[in-house]
């Protein structure tokens, strides 16, 4: 009998997923074609865009590399392309079954999702804490910010979205999130994603802003380190790594980022009952704001801006304009954790270094010369953070708080940056006069963070 109303159910379940326009063949045959195809490295669709397919960024293997450095060749493509086609086989397969996933929030006790529901309702503060939401939702916080967020600004009922798929989709890009990586992981989309959806409701910004490019800012925010590796274009490059062929070593993970998201756009069908130049433009705009995050592009972003901001020409009822600021307010959100409250910034500072000195040590395993910033020997978390405040983030987010006429949150999150960086300069000038000149950790203790804590200014 259970055994039955299970069945019933798994048939229900699947009628369901093909009324919301999930693939479905009656062949077997074209079952098999269709996971053939989703194999290939790359699909292209009806728009012209090439995707790249999901979980096409294989986990570095070391023995591959250790074989690079000794005799300059990547390794066997054959090895590579199993790896891919199998995982790529197992997120296809699941599809055409119809298995819907299933976020594991769902099993939390009632007084998590409580506190998790309460956090949601202040979304749009600054001192959100991604790192207790991410607990409090078992690790879904992604998902389940995204969902929040698209309910909030009407995008599901203005788009027409079938949450079924919608679902779907966020979960395909949680999970395409590298788990491993200290700092670029789904915990750092989600606070990203945050920061965007704070400074999409700047007033200077919001009341010109349409619902694609409300739609556009949160799926570019979500997806814009999706599939990241945990190593830099550096690294890539001299590795010999495929994908730094394939961008011809210019944006090379950034562009990866851009067609992994619309692979698992397509693959998921999310917006596959829209126009074909309306999914057309969604994709190309997509990628305009991935690529914005480049760091090697930070200067001719702020160039732009600032001429615009000293030549009072923005007109943001002008689509163009529009999209420019947003790839700034993308920017100012994928480096905005300096100019969080210290508690938070200090985490992700530590999170972002503890990656830089895995790869260094990767490097140094395999006798490649360490990339700046990755020697964990002399490159201590507070220099790189006082380099990285005064070199990259200070200049954008003054522009920022030009541009949005010095409002409560970007007087806020410049108060907190130049407190952080007087932390991390007081922190520095201990470590700097310390006996114990073998400790180039860089890591905050617990007797030094109580005398930061007494230095601050109220």
């Amino acid at each position: 009998m259970l055994q039955m109303e299970e069945g019933i159910l798994q048939k229900e379940l699947f009628q369901q997923i093909q009324r919301c326009g999930e693939i479905s063949f009656d062949s077997p045959d074209q079952n098999a074609k269709c996971v053939r195809m989703l194999g290939d490295a790359r699909v292209r669709g009806q728009t012209g865009v090439v995707s790249e397919r999901r979980g096409s960024y294989p986990f570095i293997d070391f023995r591959l590399l250790n074989n690079t450095a000794l005799s300059g060749e990547v390794g066997t493509k054959k090895k590579v392309k199993r790896l891919l086609s199998f995982q790529r086989y197992f997120h296809a397969s699941r599809l055409l079954r119809g298995i819907v996933p299933q976020a594991s929030l769902y099993l939390l006790d009632e007084d998590y999702l409580g506190q998790a529901r309460h956090m949601l309702s202040k979304v749009g503060m600054w001192d959100f804490d991604i790192f207790l939401f991410d607990r409090l939702t078992n690790g879904n916080s992604l998902v389940t910010l995204l969902c929040h967020l698209f309910n909030v600004h009407g995008l599901i009922h203005h788009f027409q979205l079938d949450m079924v798929t919608l679902h779907r989709f966020f979960v395909m890009v949680q999970e395409d999130y590298h788990s491993q990586n200290p700092y670029h992981n789904a915990v750092h989309a989600a606070d990203v994603t945050q920061a965007m959806h704070c400074y999409l409701r700047e007033p200077k910004l919001a009341s010109f802003l349409t619902p694609s490019d409300i739609m556009l800012g949160l799926l570019a925010a979500a997806a814009h380190d999706v599939d990241h590796p945990g190593v830099n274009q550096p690294f890539l490059i001299k590795t010999k790594h495929h994908l730094a062929s394939l961008y011809q070593n210019v944006s090379v993970l950034e562009n990866h980022h851009w067609r992994s998201t619309i692979g698992m756009l397509r693959e998921s069908r999310l917006l596959a009952h829209l126009p074909k130049e309306l999914t057309q433009d969604i994709e190309q705009q997509l990628g305009s704001l991935i690529l914005a995050t480049d760091i090697n592009r930070q200067n001719e972003f702020l160039i732009r801006l600032k001429s615009h901001l000293d030549n009072q020409d923005l007109r943001l009822e002008d689509a163009q304009d529009r999209h420019f600021m947003l790839q700034i307010a993308l920017k100012c959100a994928d480096i905005c954790n300096p100019c969080r409250v210290w508690d938070l910034s200090k985490q992700w500072s530590e999170r972002v270094c503890e990656e830089f000195y895995r790869q260094g040590d990767l490097e140094q395993k395999f006798e490649l010369e360490i990339s700046p910033l990755c020697n964990q020997q002399k490159d201590t978390v507070p220099s790189i953070q006082i380099g990285f405040m005064t070199y990259i983030v200070e200049p954008l987010f003054e522009r920022w708080a030009q541009f949005t006429g010095n409002t409560p949150l970007s007087e806020n999150m410049l108060n907190h940056l130049r407190r952080n960086k007087a932390k991390w300069k007081s922190l520095l000038h201990k470590q700097h006069s310390s006996s114990r000149s073998n400790d180039h950790s860089g890591q905050v203790t617990g007797s030094q963070e109580q005398s930061l804590n007494e230095e601050e200014t109220p």
